[in-house]
């Protein structure tokens, strides 16, 4: 693969074969992102790394040496991006012993962090009826130990309070109904939307929110599978968020019995670990409305990610990512009015805009 050249990739050279004292041997992007972030995967063939430039926990050239000499740059622009949340997090949750990359080397002025590789496979390309099951274990495990360990009071992060939530939804009714279909929802219709998935929201107990952990941003590793990654915008919140964004995952969809049967597993280990006292159909409506949240907002990124950025593949992913609202609607007679504007408003613009 070829890799693009342009002012960020020679800084980003220049700061890995003159600060650090690399010789690469290769360099080619390693994946797409739906932010301005982007990712390479380095293989170097010798050299050391300047002591003047070693990351804050301060890594022994041994333990560098054992983690091989293939690495993960990421490139994030100090304009578009902050990547001190990222590092800030992934110390707080390397404390707790989840499998999150190791930061070998920062560069807070240009926006780059030399990563540990997790390799290039994923949940998503790994996924089939026979790996499932365990795979999604690992997951849940992973998740519960999120949950568990993490605390709430002293992660220092950012709450999921209800001005978030509405900039969320937002993004659903800008780049979704208005720029990508041209259709414009009732101002009442909306706001009792708005209001019944806030209300839900916040009711519910709060534990550490990943607010991306799916099929995408969990690496399949030889030992202590999944590593975690994408965990920058982690906030304190809803403690069906990334349940729901695991199960009902924009970008694979599993049946509704198996789905079902994944949620009261999990329900059954919050209540054991005394971090929820609701009732089952309780957990399941702020499973389904935090759900029908995230979704909605995704609709409106996949969106804005065609319109205004120019990365059309996530197109793909609205008619599923739809379905679920529509399924949530259904179940939901105080969702009656929004499910009859999506099936007789949106459904038809969005067969016609050929999504």
């Amino acid at each position: 693969m070829m890799m693009p050249e342009d002012l960020r990739t020679i800084s980003m050279f220049d700061w890995l074969e003159n600060d650090l004292l690399f010789t690469i041997a290769a360099c080619a992007p390693a994946s797409s992102d739906a932010s301005f972030r982007r990712y390479f995967r380095v293989s170097t063939s010798g050299g050391c790394m300047n002591a003047g430039r070693i990351a804050s926990d301060q890594l022994s050239e041994q333990s560098l040496a054992a983690a091989g000499q293939q690495f993960i740059v990421m490139d994030a622009p100090p304009a578009k991006e902050n990547i001190e949340p990222f590092i800030r997090i992934a110390k707080l949750l390397t404390q707790h012993q989840i499998n999150v990359p190791t930061i070998f080397q920062q560069n807070l002025t240009d926006g780059f962090l030399l990563l540990e590789d997790f390799g290039n496979q994923c949940f998503l390309d790994q996924l089939n009826e026979t790996t499932v099951d365990e795979l999604y274990q690992t997951a849940l495990d992973s998740l519960f130990k999120l949950q568990t360990q993490v605390s709430v009071q002293n992660a220092g992060l950012p709450s999921y309070d209800e001005a978030l939530l509405h900039r969320e939804l937002a993004i659903f009714d800008e780049w979704f109904l208005t720029e990508l279909l041209d259709v414009q929802i009732p101002i009442s219709v909306w706001e009792r939307v708005r209001t019944l998935l806030t209300a839900s929201a916040l009711e519910q107990p709060h534990a550490f929110v990943h607010r991306d952990y799916h099929s995408r941003n969990l690496m399949v590793l030889a030992s202590d599978s999944p590593g975690i990654i994408d965990f920058q915008d982690a906030v304190i919140g809803p403690i069906t968020y990334d349940l729901v964004s695991l199960l009902r995952d924009c970008y694979i969809d599993w049946p509704e019995q198996q789905v079902e049967q994944w949620r009261l597993n999990y329900f059954e280990r919050l209540r054991q670990a005394g971090l929820i006292t609701c009732s089952p159909a309780q957990f399941k409506r702020w499973f389904d409305l935090m759900g029908m949240q995230r979704h909605l907002k995704a609709i409106g990124i996949f969106s804005r990610l065609h319109l205004r950025d120019g990365k059309s593949n996530y197109l793909a992913d609205i008619p599923r990512t739809l379905n679920y609202v529509t399924t949530v609607c259904a179940a939901y007679p105080e969702l009656a009015e929004f499910n009859a504007f999506l099936q007789e408003q949106v459904l038809p613009a969005l067969s016609l805009a050929e999504v």
